[in-house]
């Protein structure tokens, strides 16, 4: 990336983006400190983490217009850290999981993100915004009606304020409209302040205080690569969605690199790992965030928010909040998916329903999307199967094979089948001209062809070999099969 890109980044309609990114502030605040209890830590430790993060990821990330911050599958993965060792080993974890992904931008690993196919993609997204509805409903269960008549309130102002202007992003409004109402007319609502802790203060750097042993480094390894690869998998993912929606181009590798610096400077603040997240990046979006300044913003406008104006902060209503979350989940949801999903083909849709439901029932999109990309793969590989063609012919002193289509593990048995080791044929010509042969067991299963019909008596000649083709046949072969 050229400095004068990296400028314009920064320079692209800083108001909108601003305001964007304060929006994206707020979105922050409920799932922040919601996924800190999953993780086992305190609100301040979330909180602090995403103000590194966001500010951190806007100067060095690869993709603007995305939210980042310490909430995702990432802090499942810290949760049994924590339980079972504690947090200082967590903060460690978090060092270590930086620079693994600084590691795995550089020898640009980001490339396996290719092999997410986009029905794992679009069962991410569905997923996701399924998680972040459902993490509202414990804010809507044993309250008054009040809670739901600001919650509609809310809503109300998000979604039919535009249709009067848009010089302010609605969320905004509604959080204003909705604090002030419950100030001048108390009422029993739930707040941020009932959320836990809030902090009062600036964050300072600290050390884990753990001992430097080999036998901590074993305990510690293991999550933190389960970080580094969870983090990276949201994050790629979630910058994915925003090439979508602006029809341009992150940089995947900066990216990479850009969170794995991020995470190190959370961890010598105090701070656990953090990743991209969809549902705020999809608002910030959605209200005009397109540069690194509505990134910078919804960091360092949360840091002033818990600092400078911390009591107000902690007068918000939880339903304000709630209804900003209920629009950034339903401007998540792919809603096209549910037409697509009887116009696809039925194994397509299965891998997005499949991985939806793994995502949904686990509260891990990395299992989520493991078992998608499995999926994907088994069922590419049963498509291609289904290519395979050998063409027969026979005559009394010659028998012709002619082989079309991809030659692989899962149909190179088909080829086996079709010859007739029996054939009284003196001579048997097998033409792979229109064929392609992929892999080791493949190559075997020609060889043993040709072993077999050898064996008895029979001359058998390969036709159709090309280098740029066949050139495993023979690289892996002893003897060449045959001549080009």
């Amino acid at each position: 990336m050229n400095l004068s890109t990296y400028r314009a980044q920064w320079a692209f309609s800083p108001l909108r983006e601003v305001l964007a990114g304060m929006v994206g502030t707020f979105a922050l605040i409920p799932e922040v400190i919601a996924f800190s209890y999953i993780a086992g830590v305190s609100p301040a430790v979330s909180l602090y983490a995403s103000f590194v993060i966001s500010v951190a990821i806007a100067i060095t990330g690869g993709r603007p217009g995305m939210i980042s911050g310490a909430a995702g599958s990432v802090a499942l993965v810290a949760a049994a850290l924590v339980h079972n060792r504690g947090i200082q080993y967590m903060f460690l974890a978090t060092l270590i999981a930086g620079a693994m992904q600084i590691v795995f931008g550089l020898l640009r690993l980001h490339v396996l993100m290719r092999f997410v196919s986009k029905e794992v993609q679009t069962g991410f997204v569905n997923a996701l915004a399924i998680m972040i509805f459902s993490a509202q409903v414990p804010q809507m269960l044993h309250v008054t009606w009040h809670t739901y008549a600001l919650i509609a309130l809310g809503l109300a102002i998000i979604y039919l304020l535009p249709r009067l202007t848009t010089a302010i992003p609605s969320p905004l409004i509604c959080i204003v409209v909705l604090t002030l109402i419950t100030i001048w007319h108390p009422m029993p609502v739930h707040t941020v302040a009932d959320l836990g802790a809030l902090p009062n203060g600036l964050p300072s750097l600290l050390f884990p205080h753990v001992p430097f042993t080999l036998e901590t480094l074993e305990i510690v390894m293991p999550y933190a690569l389960a970080m580094a690869a969870v983090g990276l998998l949201e994050s790629l993912m979630t910058a994915g969605v925003v090439d979508d929606h602006t029809d341009t181009h992150g940089e995947p590798r900066m990216e990479c690199t850009g969170l794995g610096i991020s995470n190190i400077a959370v961890g010598l603040f105090g701070g656990i790992a953090g990743c991209g997240m969809i549902g705020q990046t999809v608002g910030n979006l959605r209200y005009g965030g397109r540069g690194r300044l509505s990134t910078f913003t919804a960091g360092a406008f949360l840091l002033a928010l818990m600092v400078l104006l911390h009591n107000y902060v902690s007068k918000v209503p939880m339903a304000a909040l709630v209804a900003i979350m209920i629009m950034v989940s339903v401007s998540t949801f792919a809603w096209g998916s549910l037409r697509d999903v009887m116009r696809h083909p039925k194994l397509s849709s299965l891998v997005m329903i499949v991985t939806v439901i793994v995502t949904v029932t686990t509260h891990d999109l990395a299992a989520g999307v493991a078992v998608g990309v499995l999926l994907s793969g088994v069922f590419f590989a049963w498509r291609a199967m289904g290519m395979l063609r050998v063409e027969t012919h026979k005559a009394e002193e010659k028998d012709v094979y002619t082989v079309h289509g991809q030659v692989f593990f899962a149909s190179a048995d088909m080829l086996y089948d079709a010859v007739d080791f029996q054939t009284k044929a003196k001579s048997v010509e097998i033409n792979v001209a229109d064929a392609t042969f992929w892999d080791i067991t493949s190559v075997d299963i020609l060889e043993k062809i040709v072993g077999k019909l050898q064996g008895r008596s029979i001359d058998v000649r390969v036709e159709g070999l090309h280098s740029r083709r066949h050139g495993l046949i023979a690289e892996q072969s002893d003897e060449p099969l045959l001549s080009m």
